[in-house]
């Protein structure tokens, strides 16, 4: 059942991303003229590129990235949080508790940037472009930096110690075949 329920999440997980990846976040770059929204800028952006974002971004792209953007990203950060929380518990091995800490740790801080990140960025869409502070864009940018690190420190634990079960996995099965 355990199985079934992580499977479940991780299907979850993977449908709120293709949905962000393949048709929201696209629309809103069309929506700004081919820039990339606030949410795929991993390194941050400066002042200007945030206002010229914020000046070329149409009433309508505004009020996508503020309404169906921000409704998967509300989803989005819990279940990608949950997922690789999960992912801790089960596959590490019982010595890698350190590394079991880290990456829930880098999931869970993730998950709570890009939270603050939602947060500053509909600021920033909610009024006109020369009326943001530079501090908000900056703080925004912060949060944009910090969701990035924590989720890629937290994906590459992930997929390390998947592959790591998978190759557990396969050496056990080769070794029962040869018992056989």
């Amino acid at each position: 059942m355990r199985n079934l329920l992580f499977w479940l999440l991780v299907a979850a997980t993977g449908a709120v991303y293709a949905a962000m990846a393949l048709w929201s976040l696209p629309r809103i770059s069309d929506a700004a003229g081919g820039l990339m929204p606030f949410d795929l800028r991993p390194l941050g952006y400066t002042e200007t590129e945030a206002r010229e974002f914020a000046q070329r971004l149409s009433d309508g792209g505004r009020a996508f990235y503020l309404t169906v953007q921000h409704r998967l990203d509300l989803a989005f950060p819990a279940l990608l949080a949950a997922t690789l929380t999960w992912t801790a518990l089960r596959l590490p091995p019982t010595g890698w508790r350190a590394v079991r800490g880290v990456l829930a740790v880098a999931a869970i801080g993730g998950m709570v940037a890009d939270y603050a990140e939602n947060a500053a960025v509909a600021t920033l869409l909610s009024a006109a472009p020369e009326a943001v502070a530079a501090e908000q864009i900056a703080a925004a940018s912060r949060w944009t930096v910090l969701k990035s690190l924590g989720a890629t420190l937290a994906m590459s634990l992930g997929v390390v110690l998947l592959a790591r079960a998978v190759i557990a996995r396969m050496k056990s099965r080769q070794a029962s075949d040869l018992i056989s």
